[in-house]
């Protein structure tokens, strides 16, 4: 016999996951917000949301910072997937969900490294490692921006990088530092043997949003795999 419980959970998480990527979020964001609400629903006894209320919503994420004692950062990212549960998933109005007071960080100045500090560091790193960290430093990219970068979005003769849908969905453009040409290049190489190595071994796969594997049903992808 099937577990009843079980299979409005899988139908709920379905839903969100629709609805995530029909606003076209961020994969980063879809499974964050997923394991959220997952988490949120097991610590209810897998009781369906729509029985819960702003008593069960505070209690979960005082349980978060109480109990788990995460971050400031981590409880607020809590409540904004709780929020787009209820909001955008259940379409129910939450007047009271406004009115839990959101855990906030505290302000601090940034730690800047000076350019002796920096050159420690990258001393110290290798490979690709010190490649993705030569190319944080000299091109201002987040993480993720340069861990997906492309092998199209970067422009050697005019010593660019194309970056898509950065912070905001927005597209800009950023230096590629001369002093990285070579080892970029050596890296392409390095990228591109092994792509085609796992090609053969019928790997190579990437995730494609938007359904741009169906679309493009024979692209092989071309990730620089700095991730």
């Amino acid at each position: 016999m099937q577990d009843s419980t079980q299979k409005p959970e899988a139908k709920l998480l379905d839903q969100v996951r629709g609805k995530i990527r029909l606003k076209h979020y961020s994969i980063r964001t879809e499974q964050a917000y997923v394991d959220w609400i997952k988490r949120f629903v097991l610590h209810f006894g897998k009781r369906h949301p729509r029985d819960l209320g702003a008593a069960e919503v505070e209690q979960f994420l005082t349980h978060l910072a109480v109990a788990g004692k995460v971050a400031a950062p981590t409880q607020n990212q809590a409540k904004s997937a709780l929020l787009f549960l209820y909001k955008e998933v259940l379409a129910l109005k939450l007047p009271w969900l406004d009115n839990i007071a959101q855990a906030k960080a505290p302000k601090r100045l940034p730690v800047v490294l000076n350019r002796d500090e920096v050159q420690a560091i990258l001393s110290r790193l290798s490979g690709t490692h010190w490649l993705i960290a030569s190319l944080l430093y000299g091109s201002g990219m987040r993480i993720m921006e340069c861990l997906r970068l492309r092998v199209k979005d970067v422009d050697f003769k005019r010593r660019e990088i194309l970056i898509r849908d950065g912070k905001g969905f927005k597209d800009r453009v950023t230096m590629l530092p001369g002093s990285l040409v070579a080892s970029l290049e050596m890296h392409l190489v390095k990228v591109r043997g092994l792509h085609e190595a796992d090609l053969q071994q019928g790997y190579g796969a990437v995730y494609l949003p938007n359904a741009l594997d169906k679309k493009y049903p024979n692209v092989h992808g071309g990730n620089l795999a700095l991730g």
